[in-house]
């Protein structure tokens, strides 16, 4: 009898060592899974950008839940401008739906992003790197880039002196880049921005945007894109 006792614990001893390993590989490679896979507004957008019928435009607006917050065409007053902002995506995100900008042959992609990165703990070194390839991307694709500076949160949004900071430095990592690249940098925080803190005039909830934050946006931008188009 103890004999047998004996062997029935060895044998489920055993089935479970060997159970274990395979069990620790899903943990690990679920950890691993992308953000951007994570994210369910990723996986409709990117579905619904293979039905649209658009198969051209001049202008792409590359971004977050802050680019796709209004309507592109009807603020910059131009039918040739498609938004391709997901809420809550990260740049790997931008970086795997390159095809669907690609798809639309525009001759400028205005990118802004990198907040979702950082309340995502992603390093600010990594973020820059991601930008790096972003741009690098465009521009052997004969894409002209436009970078929107990174935009703080207000003090209401979580955690903000901390990340602010991580803002702060992400964006003089870009501002010596496209400037070494001759890229143009557009510094949305000039306008929305006090002491490193979004004003809250220009958000609603800390982070996204008010239509007289959007007005600023389109003031900043548009001498940009008549001056990139001559």
């Amino acid at each position: 009898m103890k004999q047998t006792t004996f062997m029935l614990f060895f044998l489920l001893a055993f089935t479970l060592s060997l159970l274990a390993p395979a069990c620790g590989q899903d943990v690990r490679q679920e950890k691993e899974e992308p953000l951007f896979r994570r994210n369910p507004n990723y996986r409709l957008q990117t579905k619904l950008y293979s039905i649209y019928k658009t198969q051209r435009a001049t202008i792409v607006m590359l971004g977050n839940s802050i680019t796709q917050g209004v309507e592109w065409q009807e603020l910059l007053g131009r039918p040739d401008v498609v938004n391709r902002g997901i809420g809550s995506d990260v740049t790997e995100g931008y970086l795997n739906r390159l095809t669907n900008i690609y798809a639309l042959h525009p001759r400028v992609v205005c990118v802004m992003g990198g907040i979702n990165d950082l309340y995502s703990n992603v390093p600010v070194e990594a973020v820059f790197q991601n930008y790096r390839t972003l741009l690098e991307e465009l521009v052997a694709n004969k894409i002209t880039p436009v970078v929107q500076s990174t935009l703080y949160v207000s003090p209401k949004w979580h955690n903000s002196k901390t990340k602010n900071r991580e803002v702060a430095l992400l964006n003089e990592l870009l501002k010596q880049y496209t400037s070494s690249r001759n890229i143009t940098y557009l510094d949305l925080n000039s306008v929305l921005s006090l002491d490193s803190e979004l004003l809250s005039e220009y958000t609603w909830d800390g982070v996204h945007l008010t239509a007289s934050a959007y007005k600023r946006w389109r003031d900043l931008l548009v001498p940009v894109l008549e001056q990139l188009e001559k």
